[in-house]
C-alpha cells in the first residue's frame, strides 16, 4: 500500500449464491494473520472512480493520501481458526455504489481491507452453558456463522438456536452449510423462515417474520427451549426495524439490553445500517 495505491489486500475467491448475494474471501498482503473474536467487523474499501483528483490547494485534499476510497464496514463470517483469509457475506444493494464496484471484482483483484478489527458483538462476556438464541435477517447471519464454527462442541452453549429470516429461499445463502452442522450436532437448532416465497414453491419450511417465530409458545414448540431470561441470551443482527421490534417484545419477557448501565444484560444486538 502506497500513497498512490491504497490497496493492501486481494480478493482470492468469490462464491455467487444468487445474482445479488455472494461470499467474498479476502487475503491481506504480507502474510498477515488476523486475531479476532467471532462477531467482530472490519472495513473494506475500493477507489471511488467518480472522485475528483486531489487538489493541492484544498486542505481536505492535502489531508488525503492517494485516491479517495469508498469504505463500508462488514462483519466477518469466517472463523478465526482460518488464518489465510477473511470471509464476508455480502448483499448487493440497489443503487449501492460500493457493492456495484465490489461485484465487478474477480479473483486476484486488489482491494483495501482495514487490518484493525473492531466490535463488541461477541460471546466473550456470555457465561458458558447458557442457551443462545441468534436471530439474523439478511446477511446478519454472517457473524453467527463465525460464532457457530468457532465454538461448536467447545461447551460455549447448552443449546443454540439460529433463527434466520429472509424474503426468499434463494436468500438463505448459508442454508446447506448450517443444515449440515445442525444435523451433526444435536445442541444446534436451525430455524430458517421466509416471507415472500411463492405459495406454490417447493419450500416446506417456516414462513413469516422472525417476530412470529419468537412468540414464546411457538418458539418453544419449534426449538425445544424456552425464552427464559434466567438461562438464555438473545443476539440480534440485521435490520434496525427487526432489532427494535425484537428488543421491545423480548423486554416484556424480562430480557435486558447489555449496555454500560447493564453490563450483565442478556440481550445483544448489531445494527447493519
Amino acid at each position: 500500500m502506497t500513497e498512490t495505491n491504497p490497496y493492501n489486500a486481494v480478493m482470492i475467491e468469490r462464491e455467487d449464491l444468487n445474482e445479488a448475494l455472494a461470499v467474498f474471501k479476502i487475503k491481506l498482503g504480507g502474510g498477515h494473520a488476523f486475531e479476532f473474536s467471532p462477531g467482530q467487523f472490519t472495513t473494506l474499501g475500493l477507489i471511488d472512480p467518480d472522485a475528483p483528483p486531489a487538489n493541492p490547494n484544498s486542505p481536505a485534499s492535502r489531508r488525503r493520501r492517494g485516491p479517495k476510497l469508498i469504505r463500508r464496514a462488514y462483519s466477518i463470517a469466517s472463523s478465526p481458526k482460518i488464518k489465510s483469509h477473511l470471509e464476508f457475506y455480502v448483499v448487493r444493494v440497489d443503487e449501492g455504489k460500493f457493492t456495484d464496484l465490489l461485484w465487478k471484482l474477480k479473483p486476484g483483484d486488489p482491494i483495501f481491507m482495514d487490518p484493525k478489527i473492531k466490535g463488541t458483538f461477541v460471546l466473550d462476556d456470555i457465561p458458558d452453558g447458557k442457551d443462545l438464541v441468534m436471530v439474523g435477517t439478511g446477511t446478519g447471519v454472517g457473524p453467527f456463522w463465525s460464532m457457530l464454527n468457532t465454538y461448536q462442541r467447545a461447551g460455549k452453549w447448552r443449546r443454540l438456536v439460529l433463527l434466520e429470516g429472509c424474503r426468499y429461499v434463494r436468500d438463505l445463502g448459508y442454508y446447506d452449510r448450517v443444515m449440515k452442522v445442525a444435523a451433526e450436532d444435536e445442541s444446534i437448532v436451525y430455524l430458517p423462515t421466509v416471507t415472500r416465497e411463492p405459495g406454490d414453491a417447493l419450500w416446506a419450511g417456516l414462513r413469516g417474520r422472525v417476530h412470529g417465530i419468537l412468540e414464546p409458545e411457538k418458539f418453544k414448540q419449534l426449538s425445544g427451549i424456552s425464552l427464559d431470561p434466567k438461562r438464555c441470551h438473545v443476539l440480534l443482527c440485521g435490520s434496525p426495524q427487526m432489532i427494535d421490534e425484537a428488543c421491545e417484545n423480548l423486554s416484556k419477557l424480562g430480557f435486558v439490553t447489555k449496555d454500560r448501565e447493564h453490563p450483565d444484560g442478556n440481550l445483544h444486538f448489531e445494527r447493519y445500517w
